[in-house]
């Protein structure tokens, strides 16, 4: 019986150890007076919010009708390497989703009712700071949203068949969001084994996004979450830019912050104003503030930092997705959610020069020269069905990629291309190979490339036979197009949050048209588009040549999102899978109201 009891006390031990090992913290964030450390080690950062980081909004591959879904490790790595590399310390996601009123089944909420939740979403927080823990970034973690987005006040208060303004006063609704906060907070890591109220990756909890809450409700539950956990500080999250007197002196709240869009001007002037008023009392941080000209978001980063503030936020960066890519999230004012380490794709919002500027001033709040980029680690690549729809999965900090091909028993490898971007498109594959010849099989392989060097390769994938291949048109130039007529236009950022985030989109007046010639026999047709306005469509034909050309009826999809706050187009996709010989032309005519999203014309020899 000792025996046995000694080896249970000796595997839980090693388990205790292997969890501990696997943390780069040692210590809680504390505070004294108005200032945050880590240890004896004062804490200042200039870092990023990513609001994706624990659940997807913006999952929209052409074919989406719900844009929602659960990240996996790769994502959530990348995110957080992303803040490690830019210098962060820490990062902001946004809140717990709400069950809203509407919902498709197929759409995942953390909270699903009173003291009801979705055990699913919450394994994907706690991937999160498992990963948090193997990377050093903490995680501040906001409970409720005060806007409709993710769900939050209207929705709590729905579930007791009540309206918004209950959330505030209500006893019952009031239990039922204490009852979010006892779940979270007392939670075991599925992944760790470690308690919320335990995890050392935890900056703070945070009571809210821009809460328009009375201050009796923050007082209450400021209250309550420190009644259940003393380890870790708590943030008042309200939407006022103005720090309030009841704040500073509430024992519970460690931590101001405010959010400041808008007239960059004011902001400078809010955020100095906030800090005279809180200076010596308790640490304060700007929670996010961006989607300005950069060289203000360079004053406001420089005024943070001046003013002695804990540090800033800019809103948002997005990580990269599984399939390839990265997710996107079209702001307002001209501006898209941006991607480390910064393209060329990403010029028309400054998106590498603001990302080198956050990086410059994370390291300077800390006194410290800039450190050298990490070189990439290998990417990998994913599998390849047809040689026209190639994709990897990227690495942090990549800039490009070099990706080769190699015949079937030859010894050498062969570069189709020096700098592959994973950037430029959204949620659909990466990369046509047009030059592979017919008949043979090749192996693929990539490695990745910034200005520090070149990772080593990724896994191989083939040998790929080349039986089709593909003329790949993403609209982003007319470099596939044989002839054109019209009024054509190519579109980048118009109505590109109702398009899913596309960026490279054709557009022209009725009687408009596009003609690709076809170097092979065309065995499949694909014509992607949206529809800006009710009922507008498109007319393909097909034929042997130019002169010869008759209209045919292609097989149509359409997929229409539920309600939504964002007024998506419906995306129509139309395919004709060609049964004889001889077409080598294919003629797309336009009407008012189409947006062309993405051309595939497989043919073989």
């Amino acid at each position: 019986m000792q025996k046995r009891t000694f080896i249970l006390v000796t595997i839980i031990l090693s388990m205790t150890f292997v969890q501990c090992a696997s943390s780069q913290f040692s210590n809680y964030i504390t505070r004294k007076t108005d200032k945050i450390y880590d240890g004896e080690d004062q804490v200042r950062f200039i870092s990023f919010n990513i609001p994706n980081l624990h659940y997807i909004e913006d999952y929209l591959p052409f074919e989406s009708t719900n844009p929602w879904r659960l990240p996996n490790e790769y994502e959530i790595r990348d995110g957080l390497r992303s803040i490690k590399q830019l210098g962060g310390k820490v990062t902001r996601i946004y809140v717990l989703s709400v069950k809203k009123d509407g919902d498709t089944p197929d759409i995942i909420r953390h909270v699903e009712g009173p003291g009801k939740f979705n055990e699913e979403a919450f394994k994907a927080l706690d991937l999160v700071m498992k990963v948090a823990n193997e990377e050093g970034v903490r995680v501040i973690i906001p409970f409720v949203d005060n806007w409709h987005w993710w769900g939050g006040p209207k929705e709590y208060a729905a579930f007791r068949g009540k309206e918004k303004e209950a959330f505030w006063t209500d006893r019952e609704i009031i239990e039922d969001l204490k009852k979010t906060i006892n779940f979270l907070i007392n939670r075991k890591n599925s992944y760790t084994g470690v308690l919320y109220k335990e995890d050392k990756a935890l900056f703070a909890w945070e009571t809210g996004n821009e809460l328009a809450a009375p201050y009796e409700w923050t007082k209450e539950i400021a209250a309550y979450i420190k009644s259940l956990d003393s380890n870790h500080l708590l943030v008042e999250g309200v939407i006022a830019k103005d720090i309030t007197p009841e704040a500073i002196e509430d024992p519970n709240l460690d931590i101001l912050s405010t959010h400041h869009y808008g007239d960059p001007k004011l902001s400078i002037e809010k955020i100095t104003s906030n800090q005279k008023m809180i200076a010596g009392k308790k640490p304060y941080f700007v929670g996010e503030y961006g989607i300005i000209p950069t060289q203000k978001i360079r004053e406001i980063t420089d005024t943070i930092m001046s003013q002695g503030l804990t540090g800033g936020m800019i809103w948002s960066l997005r990580p990269r997705e599984r399939s390839g890519g990265f997710y996107h999230h079209y702001e307002y004012n001209n501006v898209e959610s941006y991607r480390f380490p910064g393209f060329a794709s990403g010029e028309w919002y400054d998106e590498k020069a603001v990302l080198e500027i956050a990086r410059e001033k994370a390291f300077q709040i800390d006194g410290l020269p800039q450190a050298q980029m990490p070189i990439p680690e290998a990417p990998n690549m994913l599998e390849i069905k047809n040689v026209g729809l190639i994709s990897w999965q990227g690495s942090t900090g990549a800039q490009s990629y070099s990706l080769e091909r190699k015949e079937e028993y030859a010894n050498d490898w062969v570069v189709i291309d020096a700098n592959a971007d994973d950037s430029k498109y959204q949620y659909r594959p990466l990369y046509n190979d047009k030059t592979a010849e017919f008949g043979k099989r090749y192996f693929y392989r990539i490695n990745a490339k910034n200005e520090s060097g070149v990772s080593g390769y990724s896994n191989i994938i083939g040998p790929v036979e080349v039986t089709e291949k593909m003329i790949v048109d993403e609209m982003e130039n007319f470099d596939e197009v044989f002839q054109k007529e019209g009024e054509l236009k190519l579109l980048v950022s118009e109505d590109i949050r109702k398009a899913k985030e596309d960026r490279s989109r054709l557009t022209g007046n009725s009687g408009s048209y596009i003609i690709y010639q076809i170097p092979g026999n065309a065995v499949k047709i694909q014509v992607d588009y949206f529809v800006s306005k009710t009922d507008s469509t498109i007319s393909l034909l097909k034929g042997s040549s130019v002169a010869d050309l008759s209209e045919f009826t292609p097989g149509k999809e359409v997929f229409s999102f539920a309600k939504n706050d964002y007024g998506f187009f419906d995306a129509v996709r139309l395919t004709d899978d060609i049964q004889s010989e001889g077409t080598k032309f294919l003629k797309v005519e336009l009407n008012d109201g189409v947006q062309i999203s993405r051309i595939e014309i497989t043919y073989k020899k």
